[in-house]
């Protein structure tokens, strides 16, 4: 048991330096390519951070388990509303670009209710559903790149950090790192839970769940510290548009995802999430403080609602 708490230890040391590396790196890039960070957030830093959930969604489609693909997406798009932004504006508060609520923000509310639409339909999340959620993703994609374009035409030329091949580095270093470091963390924390006589059950609600989104919550509480906001909010709501439309639009083109009345409960339960996390940013442009302390106690009683409910 001791090599398996050093190992716990070894992982999180890996999350917290890979996410400073990483977030440096790409708050490095967005001034080199003059693009707002949260631009920067809500693609490179979320395909990133997203990478656990891509690779647990897609192996379980490919193992007949892909009923875990929607609960890990709409598990991690929950905590990544609540407990990231919640924890990252109690680290500092966060102030919110209005053209990012009114748009992207928005467009993550929006293809939450597309998905809710699709699976209330048959049940199912199934290929041809698969085909809408990656044309959206398309569309997505062009609306970012069309968004930087135009940002970069009328930025001014930012002062020379770190240089292209040194924020490459520690964009991909710092990745590198996370990933590994929840990959350790996981597997290290369900070693110590089953030795606590835990439930696998509880330990996928509860230590996997954690696990696969542990790389959005590091990278946005570091980059909130640092003061990089629009990376911070465009980590979360980038990741939860590449989950809804990316890894369920993969997930479904695999293989059929089964949908339960319970998962259908949690989709509406995300959406309420998403608009009431809207409101509070759109309300004042800022998270603050007790926004957080909010948002982290909503998500203390949903996972008391998941367990009330196993």
């Amino acid at each position: 048991m001791a090599t398996v708490y050093l190992w716990l230890i070894v992982g999180f040391a890996l999350l917290v330096r890979g996410a400073d590396y990483f977030v440096e790196g790409s708050s490095s890039a967005a001034k080199l390519l003059r693009v707002p960070g949260v631009i920067i957030g809500m693609t490179v830093v979320a395909f990133g951070t997203s990478a656990p959930e891509l690779a647990v969604s897609v192996t379980a489609s490919l193992t007949s388990n892909n009923g875990i693909a929607l609960g890990n997406v709409i598990g991690s798009n929950m905590f990544n509303l609540l407990v990231v932004i919640g924890l990252s504006c109690m680290v500092a508060e966060m102030p919110a670009d209005r053209k990012v609520m009114n748009g992207d923000f928005f467009y993550s509310i929006a293809v939450s209710v597309i998905a809710l639409a699709l699976v209330a339909f048959d049940r199912k999340i199934g290929r041809v559903d698969g085909v809408i959620l990656l044309a959206l993703f398309g569309y997505f994609l062009y609306r970012i790149f069309r968004s930087a374009a135009e940002e970069r035409r009328t930025a001014e030329p930012a002062k020379r950090e770190l240089s292209v091949f040194l924020s490459t580095v520690y964009i991909i270093g710092g990745l590198v790192a996370v990933v590994a470091g929840s990959s350790l963390v996981v597997s290290s924390a369900s070693a110590i839970a089953e030795a606590f006589g835990l439930s696998e059950n509880l330990i996928g609600l509860t230590v996997v769940a954690l696990g696969t989104s542990l790389p959005e919550l590091v990278t946005s509480m570091v980059a909130a510290r640092k003061g990089e906001n629009g990376l911070a909010l465009g980590n979360v709501i980038g990741s939860n548009i590449f989950n809804i439309l990316l890894i369920l639009g993969i997930s479904g083109l695999l293989s059929p995802v089964p949908v339960t009345v319970s998962t259908v409960y949690d989709l509406i339960c995300l959406i309420l999430v998403s608009c009431l996390c809207w409101a509070m940013g759109r309300r004042k442009m800022r998270y603050t403080r007790i926004h957080g302390v909010i948002l982290v106690a909503l998500y203390a009683v949903y996972m008391i609602y998941i367990g009330l409910r196993m």
